[in-house]
């Protein structure tokens, strides 16, 4: 009974968390006219050093705490693997839209990106319930870390549907919808991580292999192309070091 509680917490944090972040993002895109590309870089440079902070001052270091070498590597590898498909598949929806040229390009472009974040997200989830299973500290700190990720990516959701022509209320349950499969990932992480601490370690090192594609793949690179300047930097920097101080309260 006690399981089946814990179970259905972590669910409900995971979906408030990722569909909180999402859904701030989608209003921000349809209420404002014009975004700054500078604050827009600096948004996801933070995200990208507070999830680099998480990664590499709790996720890696609580799965080898439970487990060795040979099986959190395998774990990140899994993670990254799966990201890379899931972009992969993502680029290929991209290319065919491209090619069509239609007028209404820009709504299925959000839509498109609505689907690839909403694939992103289920690992992020999965962290959220595997974190828990390790400790409450991590599990909130990755809840968070996560929820100031996904504010950026319901921006860019929103945009190119707002654009092509979507109601605003069809763009606003779109949002939301992209950030549940962050709970249906920290249900399954909620699960697979009470069975033993070996599962644990191994979800903790997918998240962490997860998480790492992101922001290596597409949090710093697109920074970086939003806006060419140092702020992009600062706010990596500044992410790491506030994600440092929380890893460590």
């Amino acid at each position: 009974m006690i399981f089946i509680n814990e179970v259905v917490k972590t669910t409900l944090i995971g979906l408030f968390f990722g569909t909180f972040g999402t859904t701030i993002g989608g209003i921000l895109g349809v209420t404002c006219k014009k975004q700054s590309k500078k604050f827009l870089s600096f948004v996801l440079a933070f995200a990208s050093g507070l999830m680099l902070a998480i990664i590499c001052f709790d996720l890696i270091p609580e799965a080898l705490e439970i487990t060795n070498i040979a099986t959190a590597i395998l774990g990140i590898l899994i993670g990254i693997f799966v990201m890379i498909i899931c972009d992969i598949s993502v680029q290929k929806k991209f290319k065919i839209d491209k090619e069509k040229k239609q007028k209404n390009k820009l709504l299925k472009t959000g839509i498109v990106v609505s689907i690839g974040l909403a694939l992103h997200n289920f690992p992020e989830g999965l962290a959220i319930g595997s974190g828990f299973g390790a400790s409450l500290t991590l599990g909130y700190s990755l809840a968070i870390a996560i929820c100031l990720h996904d504010i950026p990516e319901g921006i860019s959701m929103a945009v190119p549907m707002k654009n092509g022509g979507m109601p605003v209320g069809k763009v606003i349950l779109y949002v939301v919808l992209s950030g549940v499969t962050t709970g249906i990932g920290a249900f399954f992480g909620a699960i697979v991580g009470g069975i033993s601490e070996e599962i644990i370690a191994l979800c903790l090192s997918f998240a962490a292999g997860a998480m790492l594609y992101i922001v290596s793949g597409e949090l710093i690179p697109e920074s970086n192309q939003l806006y060419k300047g140092r702020m992009t930097a600062i706010g990596n920097i500044v992410g790491f070091l506030i994600g440092m101080v929380a890893m460590s309260l």
